[in-house]
């Protein structure tokens, strides 16, 4: 379900009036590879985000960059999906995870931010 929900994002944005998603890195792959009901929360999320409202749960990520958010999905374990909307181009995705202990690793934090930065850079490039 989620896999159709991400193509219909990538490729079909413009016909409802949606910002698509679009996916950094390896973060569609790692979204894939969650359990069913995982991934379905993660298409839901995704999309109250793409229709301009916040997510079930979620909390700002300043140490990742402005406007970054991770969105925390509760179920088969702990998963986060870190993503910035600010831009008027779409929503990226910078990572998505399993989380395995409390705090999250600064592993995955460098992943976000450098993936961040690159979508930052595209974005000065766009204008």
């Amino acid at each position: 379900m989620l896999t159709m929900y991400m193509r219909s994002c990538i490729l079909e944005p413009v016909r409802e009036g949606l910002k698509p998603v679009e996916w950094k890195g390896d973060s569609l792959e790692r979204a894939r590879s969650f359990s069913k009901p995982v991934r379905q929360q993660v298409g839901y999320e995704l999309e109250l985000v793409q229709r301009g409202l916040e997510p079930s749960d979620w909390k700002p990520m300043p140490t990742v960059g402005p406007g970054v958010c991770e969105v925390r999905i509760h179920g088969d374990g702990e998963h986060r999906v870190i993503y910035v909307a600010r831009f008027r181009h779409a929503i990226y995705v910078l990572h998505a995870f399993r989380k395995k202990t409390q705090k999250t690793s600064k592993r995955d934090i460098g992943t976000a931010k450098a993936r961040f930065q690159t979508v930052l850079q595209m974005e000065v490039n766009r204008k």
